[in-house]
């Protein structure tokens, strides 16, 4: 998979636990790492076990929250209010 090559194993790492995040959606994905949702689900097939990918494909699968368009029109941020800054991945400092 030519698409996850550039990436280091802690961004796959991060990658790979926005995906399970229920109140994530892709297109923060898509923000912070320029990956599609073909291409996320691409990663978690290739770094996943069999078991966990379809576990987690089950999970996703039609989830309001995991998809920016499907979300009720109050939510307007990727993250929780309490979570700390993040900016294009990167923790901003205080």
């Amino acid at each position: 998979m030519e698409a996850i090559k550039h990436f280091t194993e802690r961004d796959i790492d991060r990658i790979i636990e926005m995906a399970w995040e229920d109140r994530t959606p892709f297109e923060a994905i898509v923000f912070q790492f320029n990956l599609s949702d073909a291409e996320v689900i691409a990663l978690m097939r290739a770094k996943l076990s069999e078991k966990s990918f379809k576990r987690w494909r089950r999970r996703v699968s039609g989830r309001k929250t995991k998809h920016a368009k499907l979300r009720i029109d109050d939510v307007v941020r990727f993250k929780c209010s309490r979570q700390k800054a993040i900016s294009n991945n990167h923790i901003a400092k205080r």
